[in-house]
């Protein structure tokens, strides 16, 4: 059993304030936004890293994806426009090691990353 910041989030061992569930996916507001909408979308299924993952895995990682798209659909700003981000390893900038996309919106995003 992995034993990250979000596997105790989706065992409901920590509180996050939750905005999207379903069977395999879940998704919570960052506790430290680098946008006015900045939420994580967690696989409920562990992988350390983008790394880990398989062809087996492609399924879900379009579950997440998709279900980032609902949110920003259904919250309004999916027009206007927002970004994803995963984030790989020390050097890519992951600090949890549990596969993870970023939502970001609300502001003028840079129009490169750097």
């Amino acid at each position: 059993m992995s034993d990250t910041i979000f596997d105790k989030i989706i065992r409901r061992e920590l509180p996050a304030d939750i905005v999207y569930e379903d069977d395999d996916v879940l998704a919570f507001r960052d506790i430290h936004p680098q946008a006015p909408v900045h939420v994580l979308f967690v696989p409920k299924k562990s992988f350390a890293t983008l790394n880990d993952c398989t062809e087996a895995d492609a399924a879900l990682l379009g579950k997440l994806l998709l279900a980032a798209s609902a949110y920003a659909k259904r919250e309004g700003f999916a027009e206007a426009g927002y970004r994803c981000v995963i984030n790989c390893n020390r050097g890519g900038g992951q600090t949890v090691y549990h596969l993870h996309v970023h939502l970001m919106a609300g502001r003028q995003m840079p129009e490169r990353m750097v």
